[in-house]
């Protein structure tokens, strides 16, 4: 692949929530680099993941493991499954190297996870740092900040 489109890049951040959105776990795990993270800060601003506690930092191992565990028949607190829906404003591109092959994209959206009758609903932006890894774009980083990070928050299930 050449350097990518801005409609491609769109597309992508787009595509990722989808995968998410219809369980299709695995297909959302290989879109992440070997050497990505899941990041969702704490602190309004933080700016360091590891010198700050956030509410996860998962390299792709333990994504690998959190996918697994959502896959397992003896995961009785998924039974039934938790669902979840995106709701996504376009993705704006914030930064593109077409040199280094790397983009940022920052995406206003709201996240609704369920399971029997409860529903949570959550506000954030998510920042996605894009790669280009043999030709193909792959998730480096996706940062999500929640508007109320500080608040006290029952389990998250799924993924943002």
């Amino acid at each position: 692949m050449t350097s990518p489109t801005d409609k491609e890049i769109i597309d992508f951040v787009i595509h990722e929530a989808r995968l998410l959105d219809q369980h299709r776990f695995e297909e959302w795990l290989a879109l992440y680099a070997d050497d990505a993270y899941y990041w969702m800060p704490l602190e309004w601003g933080q700016t360091d993941p590891k010198l700050v506690g956030s509410l996860m930092y998962e390299d792709k191992l333990l994504l690998q493991i959190r996918v697994e565990r959502l896959k397992g028949n003896r995961t009785f607190s998924q039974k039934p499954k938790s669902r979840c829906h995106h709701v996504l404003q376009t993705p704006q591109i914030d930064g593109r190297d077409d040199a280094k092959g790397e983009y940022v994209t920052w995406t206003p959206m709201h996240y609704i996870e369920t399971r029997y009758d409860e529903q949570q609903l959550y506000a954030a932006w998510a920042t996605h740092t894009l790669v280009l890894v043999g030709g193909v774009l792959k998730i480096k980083l996706k940062r999500v900040d929640l508007v109320n990070c500080e608040a006290a928050f029952g389990n998250i299930q799924l993924f943002m």
